[in-house]
């Protein structure tokens, strides 16, 4: 199995963080966006995208600031997604911070999604 490639993005949201907090940790936040369904049982979340369904294991949160997942069929390996809400603390800016891995090839591929779902989340948001 081939090495995945660590990648981060940033995207500036304008949103309050407690808000953006609730679309990024329950499922019915995350299928406004993420997924087409999202359905959870503890500390597993199934993800839908039209006829495919994958599954993922809740790694850790942080109320109002983060969500980590790991993919079940990387369960064995180091690999995860994280999405982080980042406040500036001089400007308040917020950020969504997304950390995720990919295979080399796909990393293109991968922040392409990120920012599609991203966008997605600003228009129900109505952010810019």
């Amino acid at each position: 199995m081939e090495d995945k490639v660590k990648y981060e993005m940033e995207f500036p949201i304008q949103a309050s963080p407690s808000l953006l907090y609730q679309y990024i940790s329950t499922p019915s936040g995350l299928s406004e966006w993420y997924a087409d369904n999202v359905n959870s049982r503890g500390e597993f979340f199934t993800f839908i995208w039209n006829e495919s369904e994958e599954k993922a294991k809740l790694l850790s949160k942080k109320n109002g600031e983060r969500i980590k997942f790991r993919w079940l069929e990387d369960e064995e390996t180091p690999y995860f997604f994280e999405i982080r809400i980042q406040v500036d603390e001089i400007t308040k800016d917020v950020s969504i911070m997304i950390t995720d891995f990919a295979e080399d090839d796909e990393v293109e591929e991968g922040k392409m999604l990120w920012e599609n779902m991203i966008s997605d989340l600003k228009q129900i948001l109505g952010s810019s």
